[in-house]
């Protein structure tokens, strides 16, 4: 394990294929969770306290929970969200009775600290997502990628969110054994146009939703001369780490982003009551999912050509094979959509003409 910490940048993110990501295959899809980040009403100093008005007038998330739905985390965790014309803005409270970091180099492996993490998928293809991940000293990790390891994308260690602040306020005192310690927060500001080349501007995704989910990683520890470091078995293997997210997984894997939850972005200024339901449509990417999941294992068509109801409505999924590959898709009886996934996992949505 030591040796990976002596790796370049490049390196580094070729290793996480093989070490870094713990891949559970599973099926069936938990409903996502879903936040609406409503406008801000004021300007924010990012100092990784809550004081905005926007932020006292914004709704917490739920708790966290462990990422496969299972058990219920250690500690709490949960997250508030806003924007404006120029940010997306995050702010994120970890409770947590010992805070440690030892990770000081942008772009480490930054969960072999205790983190704080955040994926986007802005267009929720599953393609061309981006992950931020930060420890409690404030130093980042982030990174694009253009699929998930599954799908054998490309991933750019190297790339990093232009004009990002972010700040840590720590409540009680870090890398100290000797107290007890209430917890950590973080707050974050991502400009819009991060995800365009420079001096390029994104649009702001007003009234409609973004693929987002959050997590964070905690580790037992041990005391070394008085450091913290993570804790080890017997054999001098590193016990596994906690796994804490805001919309479950059902699998220990991040990178599965057909999972993630929806973050509505309604042009309702913080305070107001705003309501969004989950398109039926997307209930419908989740069952493609399921199928693909299945195909890409078995390579059975017996379980993809099945009719389904969703919702109250039938679909009829056909699977189409060509020399470059496969495609399974369906008619969505809610839109008329045509809705397909392809063997590289990638969703694509086809209006009627």
């Amino acid at each position: 394990m030591t040796m990976i910490l002596s790796f370049t940048k490049k390196q580094l993110v070729l290793v996480i294929l093989l070490l870094g990501i713990k891949v559970t295959t599973g099926f069936g899809q938990i409903t996502p969770r879903v936040y609406i980040a409503n406008k801000a009403v004021d300007k924010f100093i990012i100092d990784g306290k809550p004081d905005e008005v926007s932020w006292a007038k914004s709704t917490w998330s739920d708790l966290f929970i462990d990422i496969e739905g299972k058990k219920t985390p250690r500690h709490n965790t949960r997250m508030k969200m806003t924007w404006d014309e120029e940010n997306l803005y995050l702010f994120a409270e970890l409770s947590e009775p010992h805070i440690w970091a030892n990770l000081k180099q942008r772009d480490t492996i930054i969960f072999y600290n205790n983190d704080f993490e955040i994926f986007i998928d802005p267009d929720g293809d599953t393609h061309n997502y981006y992950e931020f991940e930060m420890n409690a000293l404030n130093t980042i990790w982030d990174l694009f990628l253009s699929k998930p390891y599954r799908n054998h994308g490309k991933i750019l260690g190297g790339w990093d969110f232009k004009g990002l602040r972010s700040a840590v306020h720590i409540n009680g005192t870090l890398n100290d054994a000797s107290d007890i310690d209430k917890g950590w927060s973080v707050e974050i500001a991502i400009p819009w146009s991060f995800d365009t080349a420079p001096g390029a501007r994104t649009s702001i995704p007003k009234n409609t939703f973004w693929r987002i989910n959050f997590s964070r990683v905690n580790w037992d520890f041990d005391l070394v001369n008085g450091n913290y470091t993570r804790k080890k078995d017997e054999e001098g293997k590193f016990f596994a780490e906690y796994n804490w997210v805001w919309s479950p997984q059902g699998v220990i894997n991040m990178h599965e982003p057909e999972h993630w939850g929806y973050v509505y972005f309604s042009t309702a200024e913080v305070g107001s009551l705003t309501t969004f339901e989950i398109p039926k449509d997307e209930h419908i990417k989740w069952y493609l999912y399921e199928l693909y999941r299945n195909y890409a294992t078995s390579a059975d068509s017996k379980l993809v050509e099945q009719q389904k109801e969703i919702l109250g409505q039938q679909i009829s999924p056909k699977l189409f094979k060509h020399q470059f590959g496969w495609v399974i898709w369906t008619i969505s009886p809610f839109t008329q959509n045509k809705i397909s996934i392809y063997e590289d996992g990638k969703i694509e949505i086809n209006e009627p003409h």
